[in-house]
């Protein structure tokens, strides 16, 4: 039976989160228009948001989400655009309200759901707190991050979000987005949103980079790292690069005491859709090159509609389906033990 590693709620309207934030945001955000905000980011008409007829409410979406592929157990990221709020204070609100309204809207509805939190990464000290918070509820199994901040991810700023997240047992996921801060590719903007999705996979990269060479793995020894939606076709000639260069640079980052390959293929995990290789033979190569079979965690990625592929790829191998379907969510996410098998 399946496990689902990233499943996209429909996303809120700032009046479903109202009822979980205090009078002084309730008054704030509603006057200073924040709802255009989040409705513009994914909007509910554009086929990139979703597919064709997709429910908002919660019975409807899990029939077309969970029962079809007969998922024990699905994770819900949502993706509310809270890292491109200015104001650190503001935005921490925006997410507690949003963990709140998942518990309450989605958590409680089903037991198969579990989620990520979502946090505010503009102040880490605030994130920290509320991963904390939200990791007594025994139904949050991670944390949420966008792939694009206005940092890297690997510096020591962000390292309280690590803590509090290793601390808690939590892996921490680094999912497709943006704070819209900078440009997602190294020489400025694009002008199509079609350079705006070929681009994630280098500010994937990048980050990754990032987390290695900052010394994110050594300092927390305990915390996984997950892609999402990040594709895996890069990551062979990617790790070969950094390797090669940490050989003759390894004075720079004395901390980094291994093959960035290895320390890696041990901390990484990738999550499958969408799927970016033009066919499973290409996407069987790849993660054989990698040696990838324990990296790999099964992500249907509903409702969003990438390509017209199925969320299982006919000729993939019985024993990489169990282990990315099954075994490999259980030993990333350690809480799903909680969940019948």
């Amino acid at each position: 039976m399946p496990i689902d590693c990233d499943l996209h709620p429909p996303t809120p309207r700032l009046a479903d989160l109202l009822p979980h934030m205090d009078a002084h945001w309730r008054e704030t955000l509603v006057s200073r228009g924040v709802d255009e905000l989040i409705s513009n980011y994914e909007p509910p008409g554009a086929p990139i948001s979703a597919r064709p007829g997709v429910a908002r409410d919660v019975a409807g979406f899990l029939a077309a989400a969970l029962d079809p592929l007969g998922t024990t157990a699905a994770i819900l990221n949502p993706l509310l655009p809270v890292a491109m709020l200015h104001s650190e204070d503001m935005a921490a609100a925006y997410a507690r309200a949003a963990n709140d309204w998942i518990a309450a809207r989605w958590l409680d509805a089903d037991p198969r759901l579990r989620a990520s939190i979502l946090v505010a990464p503009q102040s880490p000290a605030l994130a920290a707190d509320e991963i904390l918070r939200c990791a007594e509820d025994r139904r949050f199994v991670q944390v949420l991050l966008p792939a694009l901040l206005d940092v890297p991810l690997g510096r020591r700023s962000l390292w309280p979000i690590y803590a509090a997240a290793e601390r808690a047992g939590l892996p921490v996921g680094v999912h497709a987005g943006s704070a819209y801060l900078h440009a997602p590719g190294p020489i400025g903007w694009g002008s199509y949103v079609v350079e705006d999705h070929a681009n994630m996979a280098g500010g994937f990269a990048t980050q990754l980079t990032s987390l290695v060479a900052e010394g994110v793995f050594q300092r927390f020894p305990d915390l996984t790292v997950v892609l999402l939606e990040s594709g895996v076709t890069w990551l062979p000639a990617h790790l070969w690069r950094l390797s090669k260069f940490w050989r003759g640079l390894r004075m720079e980052v004395p901390w980094l005491d291994e093959s960035p390959q290895a320390l890696v293929r041990r901390r990484l995990k990738v999550s499958l859709a969408p799927m970016d290789a033009p066919d499973v033979a290409t996407f069987l190569h790849v993660i054989e090159q990698l040696d990838g079979a324990e990296m790999l965690l099964f992500s249907s990625d509903y409702p969003h509609w990438n390509d017209d592929r199925a969320p299982v790829p006919e000729g993939l191998p019985a024993e990489l389906l169990r282990k990315m379907r099954e075994e490999n969510p259980r030993a990333t996410y350690r809480r799903l033990a909680e969940v019948p098998a």
